[in-house]
């Protein structure tokens, strides 16, 4: 039997080797390579995606993991002859693989410009080296994607640059707003645009002319003057308004510039809105003493903007540590470097998940472990019957539990001492003694005495544990 044929039935008896060998056949037909285009082997589908007597309905969906494959397929020609719109029916994903190749040829750019999926020509609008005509049919694509992307374009020309700042699409304009290459009066133009989207993407620019900050100050969309706000060219009285703006975003918003006032800080710690505070509790340059405050702060929304720092005093760690949320206390409790004032806070935290958590830190002292082994909470407990720090007198506490999942817990601790082992393979809970069972570190005559043990889980522990 020859390769050419096999049929469906064949193919699925073929092994790894069989399939490479057949898919790399010169005489290979139609339906074998289609058949071996889904074989789990990426080697197989490679050279399916390489072989010329693969049908094109084939090829497309090769081409999204093979597309160099693909592109250098000897019979890729002659199919582009008999059908014209060959990587039109592409599917997109094989289009975009295409895309992603380096140097393609022009009638691969060509057909990308005419696939029907806008994310192709969409890709293609950024990519690297097109040509003026290929550019300039972009920029008029019906696509508002598709302009956007031509619109990031380094190299466009003035004229796209102009057409496209005045596009019916805001996401293209506000593409346009952003390129340094912008002429002035086109700036301009669209400071004064009809979205705020597009006024705010001039407000990021580094060289915004200072009369079109003064435009943009006069702005009525709060978002345009938050974006403003943030900068530290503007001129002291615009910068004071903003910073005094009725709307909360904004006040916010002229607090996250790189410099400001010593007074605006002084200002925004009493400001009654809690995201001006929130903004205050991010900056790095805010006091020790003021972050203090702030964590005692009567609002969530200032709390959790200081779970943002890394450098928060110890005055302030303590205050979030008392914060009526849980998760605020969680994420403190998980901190590194927590003093130990910070710590006995935590012990007696109400939540014992916390306290679990606690248990397993590895800077928690031997006293502070102790106190957790008299937690009310059985699974604070366990969680110190785990933790490496746990001495041998907490140990044999808790050994004594009357809650079996502690000492099932304390009964696998790597210092447990040889007299607890004895004691607890005595133990009245299989688990407990299935634990021991376990240990890689029991006397003979201990290992024998749970080889006969009544459980069989037990015995099988200790036979597989020798």
């Amino acid at each position: 039997m020859t390769f050419s044929e096999f049929d469906s039935r064949s193919l699925s008896l073929l092994g790894v080797e069989g399939a490479l060998e057949a898919a790399s056949a010169p005489r290979a037909t139609a339906e074998t390579l289609s058949g071996l285009s889904a074989h789990p082997d990426s080697r197989v589908r490679a050279l399916v995606a390489r072989h010329p007597n693969t049908p094109p309905e084939v090829l497309g969906p090769l081409a999204g993991d093979y597309p160099a494959e693909v592109l250098a397929n000897p019979g890729l020609p002659l199919m582009r002859l008999a059908r014209p719109g060959l990587l039109g029916s592409f599917p997109a994903e094989g289009m975009l693989a295409l895309l992603g190749l380096p140097d393609l040829p022009g009638w691969v750019l060509d057909s990308a410009l005419r696939h029907e999926d806008y994310t192709v020509r969409t890709a293609l609008a950024a990519y690297a080296g097109l040509s003026p005509e290929r550019v300039t049919a972009l920029a008029q694509d019906a696509g508002w994607q598709v302009r956007e992307a031509a619109a990031r374009r380094p190299d466009l020309p003035e004229a796209l640059v102009r057409q496209l700042a005045t596009d019916d699409d805001y996401d293209v304009r506000k593409a346009v707003a952003a390129r340094s290459d912008l002429p002035g009066d086109a700036l301009r133009e669209l400071a004064r645009d009809v979205h705020g989207l597009v006024r705010a993407s001039v407000a990021r620019r580094l060289d915004l002319p200072l009369d079109c900050m003064l435009t943009l100050a006069a702005d009525d969309d709060a978002d345009v003057l938050a974006t403003l706000a943030r900068r530290i060219d503007l001129p002291r009285s615009v910068r004071s308004w903003l910073a005094a703006h009725e709307s909360d975003v904004v006040r916010a918003a002229a607090l996250q510039a790189w410099s400001v006032p010593p007074a605006w800080l002084t200002r925004a710690e009493h400001d009654a809105d809690p995201e001006v505070r929130a903004a205050l509790a991010r900056r790095p340059d805010t006091a020790p003493e003021v972050l203090a405050r702030l964590a005692g702060d009567e609002s969530e929304t200032v709390r959790r903007a200081l779970l943002e720092r890394h450098d928060l005093p110890d005055e302030a760690v303590l205050a979030l540590a008392r914060s009526p949320e849980q998760d605020i206390r969680l994420h403190v409790a998980s901190a590194d470097g927590l003093s130990s004032a910070v710590l006995d806070v935590l012990l007696t935290d109400p939540d014992p998940a916390i306290r679990t958590l606690l248990a397993v830190r590895p800077d928690l002292a031997a006293a502070q472990l102790a106190r957790l082994a008299g937690d009310e909470a059985a699974d604070v407990r366990r969680a110190v019957a785990y933790a490496p720090g746990t001495g041998p007198e907490t140990l044999e506490t808790l050994a004594r539990d009357a809650n079996a999942g502690v000492r099932r817990a304390v009964a696998r601790h790597p210092a447990l001492a040889s007299a607890m082992q004895r004691s607890l393979a005595a133990d009245p809970d299989e688990g407990v003694r299935l634990s021991v069972a376990g240990r890689d570190d029991l006397a003979l005559d201990l290992r024998a005495k749970l080889a006969a043990d009544p459980d069989p889980s037990v015995r099988e522990e200790v036979e597989q544990a020798s």
